[in-house]
């Protein structure tokens, strides 16, 4: 069913503003996809943020015009999903990981940063943990230090005779 102006220039203005908040936009084919598949992608993307949308090429092209995705307007033909996410990894990380399971989804490429990415670009950037991994990750470096300081300590409050008993206070020293 065609869609009058009207309603093609309130699904630019969407886009638009998905475009304009979001980090990360993904391109995959989904022709032969069965209706259940699509709806399960669907769930997953919505579960980690990611907006995914079936639109018309000429509109998505009109949508990302000026943006920092407008780089991979000439990549967009064909049947396409646009996966939109504020997190710089969710887009590409619930694609990639579909596309893992599902041979039909065929991933078309992207942009990042407003540059390009290709297949094995939007793949290398679903292999980078989430944000909140690599906070714990940065976290957990920088605990590492103090915790075998403090241990290192109270073995040494330990051997000079100290007893065990200082141990758990030197490590409240350091920690503090």
């Amino acid at each position: 069913m065609s869609l009058n102006r009207s309603e093609k220039q309130a699904v630019i203005d969407e886009v638009t503003g998905l475009a304009a908040k979001a980090q990360t936009l993904v391109m995959a084919e989904y022709r032969g996809i069965t209706v259940a598949d699509m709806t399960r992608l669907r769930s997953q993307a919505r579960d980690k943020g990611v907006t995914l949308s079936v639109l018309k090429n000429t509109l998505a092209r009109r949508a990302v015009a000026g943006s920092a995705f407008e780089v991979v307007s000439d990549q967009m033909t064909g049947p396409l999903i646009y996966g939109f996410s504020t997190d710089a990894v969710a887009a590409a990380k619930v694609v990639s990981d579909f596309a893992k399971t599902n041979d039909k989804l065929v991933i078309r490429g992207g942009a990042f940063g407003g540059k390009t990415l290709d297949v094995n670009g939007v793949k290398q950037l679903a292999n980078i943990p989430s944000k909140e991994v690599l906070l714990a990750q940065l976290c957990g470096l920088l605990m590492s230090p103090i915790s075998r300081t403090a241990v290192v300590l109270g073995a040494l409050a330990a051997k000079k005779g100290g007893g065990a008993a200082d141990a758990p206070a030197a490590a409240e020293a350091v920690a503090a």
